[in-house]
Parts: structure tokens; sequence; C-alpha cells
């Protein structure tokens, strides 16, 4: 049986059961809260557990490594929706120590494109169109670093709010502690 034979009997299961209750919320996280995190699976329930979120109480967007590489990807646009559309009036970024994007090998990822039939030709194409693989395919050498690029670019994005708080963290994907980067508050 496939995952998505798996994922379709346990979905009819759980609607038939109505276990869905439990979640029912409306789409205005209750905290007032969006966070842009990594996407690593072991903060998938750690996360919220560790930040005493429940359902509905913030909104949660997740990409490689809690990193924005351009001002108008799709992360920042969660983000901005979030905050124009849904209430949101604080930002969290929050990297994890232990990261995939920590030191990322750009060359071995594009070594892997081609090992996987991705043709020299696209590649050159991509890169000759401005999408420079070095930067599509950003890491960072800390992860501290990387949370204060992004906090960078949300800070600094010029349909942004001033007024939105923007803070930082990285937590630890094992214990779920949560080490402080940057605050956002404005201090007078």
């Amino acid at each position: 049986m496939s995952i998505v034979n798996d994922l379709l009997s346990y979905n009819e299961k759980f609607v038939e059961e109505k276990r869905y209750e439990q979640f029912l919320t409306d789409k205005f996280p209750a905290k007032k809260v969006a966070i842009l995190t990594c996407m690593d699976t072991r903060l998938v329930e750690l996360l919220p557990q560790a930040l005493n979120l429940r359902n509905g109480d913030a909104k949660i967007i997740k990409n490689a490594g809690a990193i924005l590489t351009q001002p108008f990807g799709s992360a920042m646009r969660s983000i901005l929706v979030a905050v124009y559309e849904l209430g949101v009036e604080e930002v969290l970024v929050i990297g994890h120590y232990g990261c995939g994007m920590n030191n990322l090998d750009t060359q071995g990822m594009v070594n892997k494109f081609k090992e996987n039939g991705i043709s020299e030709v696209v590649i050159e194409t991509l890169e000759s169109s401005g999408i420079k693989m070095d930067r599509f395919l950003k890491g960072f050498d800390k992860v501290e670093e990387g949370v204060m690029d992004s906090i960078g670019i949300i800070r600094n994005h010029p349909l942004m709010p001033a007024h939105i708080p923007v803070h930082g963290f990285v937590i630890d994907p094992e214990t779920g502690r949560l080490d402080l980067v940057d605050e956002g508050y404005k201090k007078d």
C-alpha cells in the first residue's frame, strides 16, 4: 500500500470519528504572532509545545533553515499577509541548532541535481537568467547569522510596518530550549 493510500484511509476514519473537533479554531492567530521557522521534522510538534502554542495560536511558516533568500518570495509574502490580513502583531524567526542549511554545500546540491537527471543546460540556463545557485541555495555558517539575515530582510522590507517587532531565536531540536538571538522591541 502506498503512503497516499495510507493517508487517505486514516483521514477517512479521522473525519468519520470527528476527531477534528478538538482542533477547531478560526484563521486569525489568537496570540497574534507569526513564526518563520525551519521545516525540520524534529520541530513539527516540539516547537509548538516548547512555546506553549496550541492550534490556532500562531501562523507558522516553514522553509529550509528559516531563511529568507529574497524579499519578494513566498515566505515573506506569507508574513505580510499575516500582518495585514490576519492580525499578526509580532514576528518570530526561529532557527535551530544542527540545521541542514548550516554550511550547505551548494556545489554538492548542484551535483545531486545532475545525478537525478537535471541537465547541465537547464542549470546553465537558470544561471544565465539570473538565478544564481549560490544565492538560491544559500545556507549559513552559524544558525544565529541565518536568523539575523532573515530578521534584517523582514525589518527592512519596504512593505513591513515599522511598528511590528521582529524577534530572533534558536531552538534546540532535542530539548526545546529557546535561546534569544535578538529582541525586536524598540528601545526608547
